[in-house]
C-alpha cells in the first residue's frame, strides 16, 4: 500500500530516487501532482517511524534506534531530575530497602493489561461491519502502538493497521479515535468515583485540588458529549471551528455502537477494563516493592492525574513525560518522592521497555498486514 495514493496532500520531507533517500526540507508540503517525475514521496509518519511497514521493508532500522535512544535519554533525564529533587541519599536509602518479590506481580499485571488491550482492539476493529483482525495482527498492532519508537503516538499505528486490514482511511481514523475514547470512557469515571470517595472520607492526601476537578469535570464532560451526540446531525454540517468536532464525534459514536450490542461487543469494555486494572496493579506492585502502600482511591486518582494523556496518545510512549509527572502525582497522593521516583522507574521498565521486544518483533507482521490490505 502506498500511502501517497490515498492522501491528497502529503507532508513529504523525504524523497527517494533509485533507492537512495534524500532529505528535501524545501518540499515541506506536496500534492501527488507536484511530485517530481520518477520520485516517490514518503508520508511524514514514515519518516517519524510510524509507518512501520516501510521501515522494515527498506531496512531503515537506524530510525528505530534513533527514537529509542531519544526516548531513553528523555526518560533518564526526567528521572534524574526528580531524583535530584527527592535527594540522592534518600533515593539510595530506598533502593537498599527494596522488596524485589513484588516485581513478579508487576510483570504478571502488565501482561494481563496487554491481553486486555488486544481484546478491546479487536472489538473496535470489528464493530459495525468493520475488519476482522486475527489475533496475531491485533497483537502486533497493539505492541507497536505502545512502542517507544513511535514518535507521533500509537494513533497513527492504529490507523495504518486498520487501513491495512481493508478499512477506508477515514473509517480507520475514526476507529483509532474510538479506541482512545474507549480508554477515557472507562478511566475518567473510575477516577471521578475514586475522587468522590476520597472527598467523602475527608482524606488528607491527595488534597481537594486533585479530587474536585475529577468530580466536577468528568460529569460535565460526559454531559457535553451526550449533548454533542444529540445534535450530531447539525454538527456534521457545521462550518468554522465546529467542523473540527468530526473526529471526536466519530469516536463517541464508535463507543456508543460498542455499547449498543453488549452481547457481541461487550468484550471491548471488559478488555479495556482489564488493561487499566492490570496497568494500575503494575504500578501498585512497584510501589509496594519500595515500601509504599496507597489506598485504592488515592492510587487511582494519582495514576489518572499522571496520565492526563494516555501512554498510547503520547509520543515515544510518553518517555520523559510520564517519568516527570507521575512521581509528583504519587507524591501528592501520599507517597514519599524518593520511593515514587524509584517505583515509576520500575513501572516503566515493565510497561514500556520490556514490551519493546515484542513491539520490534511485531513489525514484520504489520508489514504483512499492510501488504495484504
Amino acid at each position: 500500500m502506498d500511502i501517497g495514493t490515498t492522501t491528497p496532500i502529503l507532508i513529504c520531507p523525504v524523497w527517494q530516487r533509485d533507492g537512495d533517500a534524500v532529505l528535501s526540507p524545501s518540499h515541506a508540503r506536496c500534492s501527488p501532482a507536484q511530485r517530481p517525475r520518477g520520485v516517490r514521496a514518503f508520508a511524514a509518519w514514515d519518516l517519524y517511524g510510524v509507518h512501520l511497514g516501510n521501515v522494515v521493508k527498506r531496512g531503515r532500522y537506524e530510525l528505530l534506534v534513533l527514537f529509542v535512544a531519544v526516548a531513553a535519554l528523555a526518560a533518564l533525564g526526567a528521572l534524574a531530575g526528580v531524583s535530584w529533587a527527592a535527594g540522592w541519599h534518600t533515593v539510595l536509602d530506598r533502593v537498599h530497602r527494596l522488596e524485589p518479590e513484588w516485581f513478579a506481580a508487576a510483570f504478571s499485571a502488565e501482561v494481563s493489561a496487554y491481553v486486555g488491550y488486544v481484546l478491546a482492539y479487536r472489538q473496535v476493529a470489528r464493530v459495525e461491519d468493520g475488519a476482522e483482525l486475527d489475533l496475531s495482527h491485533a497483537m502486533a498492532a497493539v505492541a507497536a502502538g505502545f512502542g517507544v519508537f513511535v514518535a507521533a503516538g500509537g494513533y497513527f499505528v492504529d490507523t495504518e493497521a486498520l487501513e491495512g486490514a481493508g478499512l477506508p482511511r477515514e473509517e480507520a481514523q475514526a476507529r483509532a479515535f474510538g479506541l482512545g475514547a474507549l480508554e477515557y470512557v472507562l478511566l475518567a469515571p473510575t477516577a471521578a468515583v475514586a475522587a468522590a470517595v476520597l472527598l467523602w472520607q475527608h482524606a488528607p492526601r491527595p488534597d481537594s485540588a486533585f479530587t474536585w476537578p475529577w468530580v466536577v469535570a468528568v460529569p460535565a464532560g460526559f454531559a457535553a458529549a451526550l449533548l454533542a451526540l444529540f445534535h450530531r446531525d447539525r454538527l456534521d454540517r457545521a462550518h468554522g471551528w465546529r467542523r473540527h468536532l468530526g473526529h471526536p464525534l466519530g469516536a463517541l459514536r464508535m463507543v456508543v455502537a460498542l455499547g449498543a450490542r453488549p452481547m457481541r461487543h461487550g468484550h471491548a469494555f471488559l478488555g479495556m477494563a482489564a488493561y487499566w486494572l492490570g496497568d494500575i496493579a503494575c504500578l501498585w506492585a512497584c510501589l509496594r516493592a519500595f515500601g509504599v502502600q496507597l489506598s485504592v482511591p488515592a492510587l487511582i486518582v494519582t495514576y489518572a492525574t499522571g496520565y492526563a494523556l494516555t501512554r498510547r496518545t503520547l509520543p515515544l510512549g510518553g518517555a520523559g513525560i510520564v517519568e516527570a509527572l507521575l512521581p509528583f502525582a504519587l507524591l501528592w497522593g501520599g507517597s514519599p518522592l524518593a520511593a515514587a521516583v524509584l517505583a515509576v522507574f520500575a513501572y516503566r521498565v515493565f510497561n514500556l521497555w520490556l514490551p519493546l521486544l515484542p513491539a520490534l518483533a511485531s513489525l514484520p507482521t504489520l508489514r504483512r498486514l499492510e501488504t495484504a490490505g
